[in-house]
């Protein structure tokens, strides 16, 4: 379907949104794992998206993790970046998704999910916005309502933090004068 960035639609939705749901590996991440000598797995992490992410909880957004995949890395990043919320090895994506909402008391309306794979396309009824990077899958671009024009793991997630805070109307002064705290 794919939103239009200028569209009033796209503005309203971005501008009452309260959760923003990540997707990790694909995402955050280029797909790619690397394990060590030891069988640790290391991740990847684009600076530009945990300037998004920061950017965002600024501006009253809640930013959560939710992966099928687990390993320290991305808890590691989590932390880093003040992320409360950093669900991992999730076999259900929808039924995690909804009782994290219901913990927050944010409904699916006010919720966006950025995934990249089929297991993430699951979430669909339970959230108003469904975003994918533009090298996910196939069935998963065809049924988002907005595919980035970036790759996961290349800054997709600033690019789509630039869109929610130029909605709100909070981007010029950033834009303007800069931003005085550490990215992640």
């Amino acid at each position: 379907m794919g939103l239009l960035i200028g569209s009033w639609w796209c503005r309203s939705r971005f501008t009452d949104l309260e959760l923003l749901v990540l997707d990790v590996d694909g995402v955050l991440t280029d797909g790619g794992l690397w394990t060590n000598e030891s069988g640790e797995v290391v991740k990847r992490f684009d600076v530009r998206d945990g300037l998004g992410i920061r950017l965002l909880q600024q501006a009253g957004v809640e930013v959560a993790l939710l992966s099928g995949g687990k390993g320290g890395a991305t808890e590691q990043r989590a932390r880093s970046l003040q992320i409360r919320h950093c669900l991992t090895a999730v076999k259900d994506k929808p039924a995690a998704l909804v009782e994290l909402q219901r913990s927050l008391r944010v409904t699916p309306a006010h919720t966006a999910y950025v995934g990249d794979d089929l297991n993430d396309l699951a979430v669909r009824p339970v959230v108003g916005l469904l975003l994918c990077p533009a090298d996910a899958v196939a069935p998963l671009k065809r049924q988002a309502d907005w595919v980035l024009p970036r790759a996961g793991g290349d800054g997709a997630v600033r690019l789509l933090a630039e869109v929610i805070l130029r909605a709100r109307g909070l981007w010029q002064p950033l834009a303007q004068r800069g931003w005085r705290d550490g990215n992640g």
